[in-house]
């Protein structure tokens, strides 16, 4: 008769290491973020390029309302799709 295994050994080591992925519903302290809709959705370092994302994705979708918020001003700004 064979004898059980434990629980802990089925255990592989990617499950126990915790996850790193950014939360886009939280509001940022630095940075930028792209607001689809009136909710966050991504974060950015750059300023162009969250602009740029959000071009391209009025592209995709131009019925969506696209704004990128500053976080150092708490300001968001209107994104136009780019032609």
């Amino acid at each position: 008769m064979k004898p059980l295994k434990d629980k802990q050994e089925e255990t592989q080591p990617e499950e126990l290491r915790p996850r790193n992925t950014q939360r886009a519903d939280i509001i940022p302290t630095a940075g930028f973020a792209m607001v689809v809709d009136g909710k966050l959705k991504a974060n950015f370092a750059d300023e162009e390029v969250a602009k740029a994302a959000g071009a391209e994705l009025l592209v995709r979708f131009p019925i969506l309302r696209v704004e990128v918020y500053n976080a150092e001003t708490k300001v968001r700004t209107k994104v136009d799709a780019m032609r």
